[in-house]
């Protein structure tokens, strides 16, 4: 047989044929048939070669999403911001980039939040989240806590605590609520991450950010009813 001599335009034939797949029949209706067939050419031989199974293949596409989206690499050199500062900034960025997705991405982004019920994709996400923290998260918590913008503390653990609170807690296929008790949430969030010198849920931003969220989770009338009744409430504190 001979050797492939474009192994990468392979893999990247293969994963685009997924996620067309997948958005077209959903994850869990799509068969590795299916995906070898829209690759027009390509043979399950040649899918086996590169992938193991399709939910590698949702890995790497959800992978590939974030990294070329990514919004930690933008502000790591960024000069004139302390680590909060910087933290802030890309995980506000980064809930602005999910609105800008396009129709598909938003939907394979919708299939892959449910299948977090899925005991084998709920541990390749935490996995996944570990490698974010190591590369991206905690340097940032370390250098905040070396610019005195966050408390001394551990900030491997900080950042294991970050994602599981916003990634897994607030997941409206793991924990679903309604628009009152998913603001709550991230109410009870920032309050925690003030109480330990953690900061990093506090200022319009992250205001705006809470409210993004929660207009790609509920219908725009809940989220009507929802900013009329913090409006009031602001108005009530002043």
């Amino acid at each position: 047989m001979p050797r492939n001599k474009f192994p990468e335009e392979t893999r990247q034939r293969i994963l685009d044929a997924a996620f067309e797949v997948f958005v077209e029949k959903g994850y869990e209706a799509t068969t590795i048939l299916d995906i070898v067939a829209a690759t027009d050419g390509l043979t399950r031989g040649a899918f086996y070669h590169h992938f193991n199974s399709k939910e590698e293949v949702l890995d790497e596409i959800a992978e590939r999403i974030f990294y070329n989206n990514n919004p930690f690499d933008g502000v790591r050199n960024e000069e004139g911001l302390t680590g909060l500062e910087k933290l802030q900034k890309a995980l506000f960025t980064n809930v602005a980039n999910l609105q800008e997705f396009d129709e598909a991405h938003q939907q394979l982004a919708e299939e892959t939040a449910d299948m977090l019920k899925s005991p084998h994709f709920l541990f390749s996400q935490f996995k996944f989240n570990n490698r974010l923290v190591a590369a991206y998260l905690q340097p940032l918590i370390e250098e905040g806590m070396a610019d005195g913008s966050i408390k001394q503390g551990n900030a491997k653990l900080l950042a294991e605590l970050m994602l599981l609170m916003i990634n897994i807690w607030t997941n409206q296929s793991l924990y679903p609520v309604g628009p009152e008790e998913f603001v709550e949430k991230l109410e009870f969030i920032h309050e925690l991450f003030n109480g330990i010198g953690f900061p990093v849920l506090e200022g319009d931003e992250a205001l705006a950010a809470g409210m993004q969220l929660a207009e790609m989770s509920f219908p725009e009338e809940d989220i009507e009813r929802l900013v009329e009744k913090i409006d009031k409430k602001v108005e009530e504190s002043a």
